[in-house]
């Protein structure tokens, strides 16, 4: 696809954006897409996902979501494929006898509506969401386009008719010398991973089997507070995350006649918020505690039987987020006993922490350095938060083979989930030159060295 086609997929995807497990367009339009290449397999749904599936919608709600997608124009054979929510799709070309490298980019979008001012790109060029209460607010769409654009360019190194370099430096090797290879010679595996914003998708992909014969990852995102014309070589310091949710239940009764008779769920609730808060910290690093969501009660005249947290710990080593993942444990079951009610604790998504090879993130920084618009390299830096892509990096480093996560710079108004975020579409096109060279060069370099 050329820039402008990728930008025309990327505009589709913000109209259609779709949480955890109902990715069906998303899935659909990039199968559509996929099918008309020469590839050598196309994994979709069930066939990229393995083990338990936590945060998976009840069926009436998925139902609703096929329904939106199919009228959107999503094809049949496609959605009986996806069912129950088992989306994602895994893109193959075999190039070659050399090494297997894989790109996981993410397709999922968050429950936030978009904003309708005019200042706003997507309303004043016409892609806003069509979606009423979910965008792509963290560029998941444009992370979409990334992966069918590399997909492209590699194919495009091994046509007998590859004569147009316009859009692909020569290959350098990590001394920042020519090295002379263009052209892949291995296998490559492109990753489209649903569920990443509720921490859900990453470790069924994950232990698919679909990774367990790459030898080298990268991942990407754009963005992360990096402006356009900047690149990160190496993200490193994830944190380890933990999504919870915490149903409390106590007696109703009447507040004013008989309060003494009840048990009240909302105090255990919020006994429970402001201690999960005081969880001490750890000297060996550092620990986060959130409670995103509140809720409980029916009238002000009834003692509340049912209440829910909806929270997150993190910290910056798996072993330090398991810590305060105990820790709430401790309090969310002390708090429910202190007012003689019931707790079922749940966990609603989890990933570990992970870090970058710097052999991949030595690759980036010397190809970054021949692209085209890129003014400043960053070598290493830190995430800040989690995601689930660690999951794939730690599969693939299990394995022997080496992993990168990599940040692509892009302008946009706004923070990252936010209803007025839009992302710099020139950065598609980077994206797609530094990992279309990084992925050359990281082939030719593990075929060197056997």
């Amino acid at each position: 696809m050329t820039r402008a086609e990728l930008v025309t997929l990327r505009r589709d995807l913000h109209q259609h954006p779709e949480p955890a497990w109902r990715e069906f367009y998303t899935t659909a339009r990039l199968v559509d897409e996929l099918e008309t290449r020469n590839l050598d397999a196309i994994y979709i749904g069930p066939e990229v996902l393995g083990g338990e599936r936590r945060g998976v919608p009840d069926d009436n709600e998925l139902s609703t979501w096929r329904a939106r997608a199919r009228e959107a124009g999503a094809r049949e054979d496609v959605l009986e494929r996806l069912s129950g929510g088992r989306t994602g799709v895994c893109a193959v070309i075999e190039c070659g006898p050399g090494p297997t490298v894989g790109l996981r980019v993410d397709i999922d979008g968050l429950p936030i509506t978009e904003s309708t001012s005019d200042e706003h790109r997507p309303v004043s060029e016409g892609f806003r969401s069509e979606m009423d209460g979910h965008m792509h607010a963290c560029g998941h769409d444009a992370h979409a386009a990334i992966g069918v654009g590399v997909l492209d360019e590699i194919i495009e190194t091994t046509s007998p008719n590859n004569k147009d370099t316009q859009n692909r430096k020569d290959d350098v090797d990590i001394d920042g010398e020519a090295s002379g290879d263009t052209e892949f010679t291995g296998t490559l595996k492109i990753f489209f991973q649903p569920g990443e914003e509720q921490i859900v998708g990453g470790k069924p992909m994950a232990t698919s089997g679909r990774l367990d014969d790459v030898d080298a990852l990268f991942a990407v995102h754009v963005g992360l507070d990096h402006p356009s014309g900047e690149v990160v070589a190496g993200i490193d310091n994830f944190l380890a995350v933990s999504h919870f949710e915490a149903e409390f239940t106590g007696i109703p009764a009447h507040a004013g006649a008989r309060p003494a008779d009840g048990n009240n769920a909302v105090q255990a609730m919020a006994t429970a918020v402001q201690n999960l808060y005081a969880i001490p910290r750890h000297t060996d690093g550092a620990t986060r505690v959130n409670t995103g969501v509140v809720s409980g009660g029916t009238a002000t005249n009834i003692i509340p039987e049912h209440a829910m947290i909806k929270g997150e710990v993190r910290g910056e080593t798996t072993e330090l987020m398991e810590y305060t993942e105990s820790k709430a444990t401790q309090v969310l079951e002390s708090a429910a006993t202190m007012h003689n009610c019931e707790v079922e604790i749940t966990t609603a998504g989890r990933a570990p922490s992970a870090a970058s090879d710097n052999m991949l993130a030595d690759i980036v920084a010397t190809v970054a350095k021949d692209a085209d618009d890129i003014d400043s390299i960053i070598r290493s830096d830190d995430l800040g938060g989690s995601e689930d892509a660690t999951f794939l990096m730690r599969r693939v480093q299990q394995h022997g083979g080496v992993a990168a996560y990599i940040g692509i710079g892009t302008d946009h108004p706004g923070g990252h989930h936010t209803d007025t975020f839009d992302v710099d579409e020139a950065s598609i096109g980077h994206g797609v030159e530094i990992l279309t060279n990084s992925i050359i060069t990281a082939e030719n370099k593990l075929q060197k060295s056997g």
